[in-house]
């Protein structure tokens, strides 16, 4: 178990500066290496690079380095930690916090390709190095619901269906519209207009505020606790490729906005139908057991969201602004 700082002082320090060791020792560790990488250090190299926003094809071959396998992770201890350390409380907010992000993962792979259709060759190169981190993403949370919280379930699917119930509207509601929106991308691939709504809800908020938050809450817990070292290790090694994803999503929406300053109403009225559907909650987590209190998880949430924008020089509007102050921070219930 390591020293833990409360997420409050955490998230109130402000932006970390990372040495070039530290960068070198994200970008170009192994696999096995990966567990012994701060989280926290890991999720501010997302936001390393997105004011210089690298292109496609350097965040192409930084996939190429950084692929790594998924059945190369040994889960063994996973289980002890799982079954005779961790508490009742702890494993269903663990849990339920982690389904979203299991779910998100298999959709993607089938929402992500329509966005491929209208991109640039260099940017297809990048999507479609996306699309296998997406798909390893889903298998690494397959073998962790089977291996270690025990779901039962012939195929993939089976297993996506067992974890279902847990899943909130936080969850629901974005991948609902991100279904809608593939729709509207499908029928007219070239319409940029559909194009920013479908890249503000995925890029910037799925990934760059709902994913990253997962990441954090469950693994700073696993670290402060020195418990699920499979977990931890596939999960940031995870948050890694997210770095590579989120840095090209924001890529594309600054560009958008400077071609058309009017794109910013679409990035708008987007995130004010994301967070309007945010009040909607039937399923109630308590962040509690893993270390969380509600209010900390709102206001990584609105960290999140507003360096992202920050760092690529968009603004939000004052009524989004007051939206997010009263965002329910409900990642998945249980």
């Amino acid at each position: 178990m390591t020293e833990r700082k409360s997420p409050t002082a955490v998230l109130r320090e402000g932006p970390r500066t990372l040495t070039e060791d530290q960068v070198r020792e994200i970008e170009e560790t192994s696999l096995e290496g990966v567990l012994h990488v701060d989280i926290d250090d890991v999720i501010e190299y997302v936001h390393k690079d997105l004011k210089s926003l690298p292109d496609y094809t350097t965040l192409y071959r930084r996939y190429l380095k950084q692929r790594w396998d998924v059945y190369d992770l040994d889960f063994s201890q996973d289980v002890v930690d799982w079954t005779e350390k961790m508490t009742e409380a702890e494993r269903e907010s663990f849990i339920a916090i982690a389904s979203g992000f299991h779910h998100g993962e298999r959709q993607v792979e089938i929402e992500l390709p329509v966005f491929m259709i209208g991109a640039s060759e260099e940017e297809k190169l990048h999507i479609a190095a996306q699309i296998e981190d997406e798909a390893r993403h889903t298998v690494f949370f397959d073998r962790f619901y089977r291996e270690v919280v025990g779901l039962r379930g012939d195929d993939i699917m089976a297993v996506l269906d067992a974890s279902f119930s847990w899943v909130s509207e936080t969850f629901v509601g974005p991948f609902g519209l991100l279904a809608y929106q593939a729709d509207e991308v499908r029928r007219n691939p070239y319409d940029e207009r559909a194009r920013v709504r479908y890249g503000t809800n995925y890029f910037l908020w799925i990934e760059g505020v709902l994913a990253l938050s997962v990441m954090k809450v469950t693994l700073s817990y696993a670290r402060w606790r020195g418990f699920l070292p499979a977990y931890y290790t596939g999960f940031t090694a995870t948050c890694r490729d997210e770095s590579r994803h989120v840095q090209g999503g924001m890529r594309y929406l600054q560009q958008a906005v400077r071609k058309d300053p009017t794109m910013i109403n679409e990035i708008h009225n987007t995130l004010r139908t994301i967070l309007a559907s945010s009040g909607v909650v039937s399923r109630r987590i308590y962040y509690e057991p893993l270390g969380w209190t509600d209010e900390e998880v709102r206001l990584l949430f609105r960290q999140q969201l507003r360096r992202k924008l920050n760092d690529v020089g968009i603004d939000l509007a004052p009524d989004i602004e007051d939206m997010l102050s009263r965002a329910q921070p409900v990642l998945a219930g249980g």
